[in-house]
């Protein structure tokens, strides 16, 4: 695979990712998050391609970040793992003491390798069952 170049984005460039990956049952429109135009919208980009997106949002004195996606057909290559360091260093540079998200349980280990711990917050929204992990940064 070419390298990995990451950029901020607008944040309707990461609406066809997301439903996608996470939420292919549901149509385009539906993908807009009502703080998308207070967060920050991250791409990574492989060959001029879209090929996973972030968007992240400041919460007090941290970070959350949501809608994580990868395509699929470049999984496990590295693109989440270089935007999960990419929006650290940015919510660190951006004196964020925590960053947390709502994992889905089954994306729970990729984000415990990646330095998060869990809250035992558990939740179910929209048939998916998740955790809220956390990181100090």
């Amino acid at each position: 695979m070419n390298p990995i170049h990451i950029e901020q984005i607008r944040h309707e460039l990461t609406w066809k990712l997301r439903q996608k990956v996470l939420y292919p049952q549901h149509p385009l429109n539906e993908m807009q998050m009502d703080e998308d135009t207070d967060g920050y919208h991250f791409a990574a980009f492989v060959d001029n391609y879209i090929v996973g997106v972030v968007s992240l949002f400041r919460k007090d004195d941290g970070f959350q970040f949501r809608k994580l996606a990868v395509e699929p057909s470049v999984q496990n290559q590295g693109i989440g793992s270089s935007l999960l360091n990419y929006i650290t260093d940015f919510a660190k540079n951006e004196d964020g003491k925590t960053l947390w998200c709502n994992a889905r349980v089954t994306a729970i280990s990729f984000y415990i390798k990646h330095g998060f711990e869990h809250t035992c917050k558990l939740f179910t929204k929209n048939g998916f069952d998740y955790e809220i992990l956390e990181k100090s940064l």
